[in-house]
């Protein structure tokens, strides 16, 4: 009893569907995108202020209204914003900042338990970098503010 197999091998048309480049680079558009983005660099600063503004509003409404679902909303909506563009604004720490105070409200059910002391100390901790020019974990108080606040959301969401 002889056991032949024969293997079948589909034709890969994913490829064709797509135009053939599939994971190609186009380096002139890489190129043309990152000069465009170094043109604006020099807006970073107002724009990343401007998202300040808008999150200490968010923490002021809170303080006016209460903290409810629309007012926490509000803050994650933000925090949100800050965790996508801190990076693109030469902040990378205000992204992991960002990223931990959203790790915390993500879940609109949960988010109603965040403590409002962790929820203002990531407040207080973005407009600190910011305004004392701490870009990066390199820095030793931007590493310790980050890897704290990043450890009490661990402990709260358990």
């Amino acid at each position: 009893m002889s056991n032949s197999a024969q293997v079948i091998r589909p034709p890969n048309t994913l490829r064709m569907k797509v135009g053939g480049g599939f994971g190609a680079i186009d380096a002139k558009a890489i190129a043309k995108a990152e000069e465009a983005l170094a043109a604006m660099a020099s807006q970073f600063g107002q724009w990343l202020q401007d998202e300040i503004v808008k999150l200490d509003q968010a923490q002021a409404e809170i303080r006016a209204q209460g903290y409810t679902p629309a007012t926490a909303e509000a803050l994650y909506f933000r925090a949100h914003d800050l965790k996508g563009l801190g990076t693109t604004y030469q902040y990378p720490l205000v992204t992991r900042l960002a990223a931990s105070l959203c790790r915390m409200m993500d879940d609109p059910e949960k988010r109603m338990h965040a403590p409002m002391m962790l929820v203002d100390a990531h407040i207080d901790a973005i407009r600190a970098v910011v305004r004392d020019g701490i870009q990066t974990d390199d820095h030793p108080t931007g590493r310790v503010l980050a890897e704290t606040l990043e450890a009490r959301v661990a402990e709260h969401r358990g």
